[in-house]
């Protein structure tokens, strides 16, 4: 038993919670494999341009990151608790345990974390997935966490959001995620559209792709946001009620929306009401060297070869 720190190898091994959503880390990789790759050639970059490209290319990058990362977060709708509730079914049995939800574009995390987690001869450290994108059966998924027997509340909580419950948000909450997450793709690729109309004497296009960006954005976050208008069934866990609110990805996605669409209005208004600067801004360019002015000194160039042959010098002026 000392060799296996008290576990069987043979038989089910302890559950843990899951860490970080595979999706979203692969998200944040990749992301942050570009902004590398640009901040190690950014020395190369010389005068004041490489500052120009520094904000240009990490703002649009952090734009791209978190329209893809928004679209598999769980963090659109979160709600938790602390409380002292049933542990199994039909049991009499209670433990302290913190009890979170949380709700995505493609379905329900349910954590269960017991405090202290370990806790009847048991290591409660739950968190549970039910998905209900297109070609996933959320109903199936809550008949099988029955076979498991999963806790109480893991249970009690995706059971709220079954297509037989009478609570009938299971509809509303997935459509909205359905809808949410079709636009946020379409913002996307009008996201790598601007990026590229931007780098061709277009810059007019590119801010009107900026703008659709930002309002698909918005339309993702007005999509979840109608799911508010039904109200959620109650939800109480031991003597404690879950109540829900909008997460971390629901707002940093209206600010996102919001942002495209200043940038994609700031680029139209320098297009037409100053062009010279849109540009000088767009190619990351600064004019070092003034226009000649009169009187300026003039380069004379003088060859050595001709004095042999007893030459006169050849010279050649030019007004630098």
């Amino acid at each position: 038993m000392t060799l296996w720190d008290g576990v069987l190898p043979f038989y089910p091994q302890p559950r843990h919670a899951a860490g970080l959503s595979v999706p979203i880390l692969i998200v944040i990789l990749v992301f942050l494999v570009l902004a590398a790759s640009f901040l190690l050639i950014l020395p190369g970059i010389r005068g004041h341009s490489r500052w120009f490209w520094l904000v240009r290319v990490l703002l649009s990058l952090f734009i791209g990151a978190e329209i893809v990362a928004a679209h598999f977060s769980a963090e659109w709708s979160v709600g938790s608790v602390s409380t002292k509730t049933s542990y199994k079914a039909f049991s009499v049995e209670r433990v302290r345990a913190h009890v979170g939800l949380h709700v995505g574009l493609d379905g329900v995390n349910i954590t269960l974390t017991g405090t202290p987690v370990q806790q009847l001869n048991e290591t409660i450290d739950y968190n549970e997935q039910f998905i209900w994108r297109v070609g996933q059966n959320y109903a199936g998924a809550y008949a099988e966490a029955l076979e498991k027997g999963l806790p109480y509340p893991v249970l009690y909580l995706a059971e709220k959001f079954t297509p037989s419950s009478p609570c009938g948000v299971y509809r509303q909450y997935r459509l909205a995620g359905h809808y949410a997450s079709a636009t946020l793709w379409v913002a996307f690729c009008f996201w790598l559209l601007s990026n590229m109309l931007l780098s061709m004497p277009v810059p007019h296009y590119g801010g009107l792709a900026l703008l659709i960006t930002g309002a698909f954005a918005l339309f993702s976050v007005f999509a979840f946001a109608s799911v508010s208008s039904v109200p959620l069934c109650q939800l109480r866990l031991g003597s404690s009620e879950l109540t829900t609110h909008y997460g971390a990805a629901f707002w940093i996605t209206l600010a996102t929306g919001v942002l495209c669409l200043l940038l994609g209005a700031a680029v139209l208004s320098l297009h037409y009401a100053r062009p010279s600067a849109l540009r000088l801004f767009l190619e990351g360019s600064v004019k070092d060297l003034e226009s000649p002015t009169k009187g300026s000194s003039p380069l004379i160039l003088s060859n050595p070869l001709h004095k042999q042959f007893r030459a006169s010098d050849l010279t050649i002026s030019t007004n630098l």
